[in-house]
């Protein structure tokens, strides 16, 4: 029953640490995370431990990139101060390595996985929102409902062109709603260790301790799904 009992601490522990260090099932991430030499511009300081290749990170930064064909002018040109956090925030769902918390399957042709209400830092949220404030978009949520016949995404029949803030009041609105919950605004700050930074400087990355945190807090689905299975077929080979 003590060997039983350990190595179901063992199980646990184990699973955990793969929930720190692994790659979601995406259409572009990588199987496993790891270094990659040099990566593109503002996807760079994942460059020692990414999910993400460097091709990736340069598509990252075109617009309609082969990505996922995604036209951020569809409702004229947008600024260079709002594009830099979009595509920082691409850089961010491609690249993490740290996202495992908050990974959860989804039935979707172009991807297994997903992530659900990562908590964002206060500064990032704001500071995009801000930049984007007086830009001009037609739809809340960015991951569903596009006219694609062209091959990329164009307003749907009916949409008006608005300002951001007409159809994002807030910063916590536009953080949440713009791809479909994706992410979660919090009002910690990149100081506290409780949220994830889409913007820091080469070197550490912060968001491993961030992740760390949520982790010991309490396990995720998608962690307490690892851990039965796993637990079973412990279970099994031990009877």
């Amino acid at each position: 029953m003590l060997t039983r009992t350990f190595m179901l601490a063992l199980v646990s522990v184990a699973a955990s640490q793969d929930m720190l260090n692994m790659c979601m099932d995406g259409k572009h991430h990588k199987t496993y995370p790891g270094p990659e030499g040099k990566l593109f511009q503002q996807c760079s300081p994942w460059k020692k431990n990414a999910c993400c290749m460097a091709n990736t990170t340069e598509e990252a930064h075109n617009d309609m990139s082969y990505l996922y064909n995604f036209n951020w002018n569809h409702c004229g040109v947008m600024s260079n101060a709002c594009k830099q956090h979009f595509i920082q925030d691409t850089c961010f769902y491609e690249c993490s390595p740290h996202l495992g918390p908050w990974i959860q399957p989804v039935d979707s042709t172009w991807r297994k996985e997903r992530i659900l209400n990562v908590p964002l830092c206060k500064e990032d949220c704001e500071t995009w929102w801000e930049d984007c404030k007086n830009d001009f978009t037609c739809k809340e949520n960015w991951h569903q409902g596009w006219n694609w016949t062209s091959g990329y995404n164009e307003c749907p029949t009916g949409a008006k062109c608005q300002n951001f803030t007409e159809i994002f009041p807030t910063a916590q609105s536009m953080c949440e709603k713009i791809w479909s919950n994706s992410y979660k605004y919090t009002t910690y700050n990149k100081n506290s260790s409780k949220c994830m930074q889409m913007w820091f400087p080469e070197g550490p990355n912060p968001n491993k301790k961030v992740a760390e945190h949520y982790l010991n807090k309490a396990p995720s689905p998608g962690i307490t799904a690892s851990l039965f299975f796993l637990s079973a077929i412990l279970s099994a080979l031990l009877l």
